[in-house]
């Protein structure tokens, strides 16, 4: 049985495509993650060092990254 890549998503409390991401992962059973780059500046900063991008959500599969929610991308990456 093969184990889950680490998931993590930035997010913001008012971020609708965040929520729908969130649901997707609760609705797959999928662990991740989450940092709220409205509160934390260093993730913020992180986030926005890593993917080059200031809008959320961001996400991380492992090495994989997925700016938004690609609901197509991410059962690709999670074979859900």
């Amino acid at each position: 049985m093969s184990t889950q890549p680490e998931v993590t998503i930035y997010t913001t409390p008012t971020c609708h495509f965040c929520h729908a991401a969130k649901d997707f992962f609760t609705d797959h059973n999928i662990a991740y993650r989450e940092h709220d780059v409205a509160q934390d500046l260093e993730k913020r900063k992180e986030m926005i060092e890593r993917s080059g991008q200031m809008g959320v959500p961001v996400i991380t599969v492992g090495e994989q990254m997925v700016v938004g929610f690609d609901e197509q991308q991410l059962k690709e990456l999670l074979k859900v």
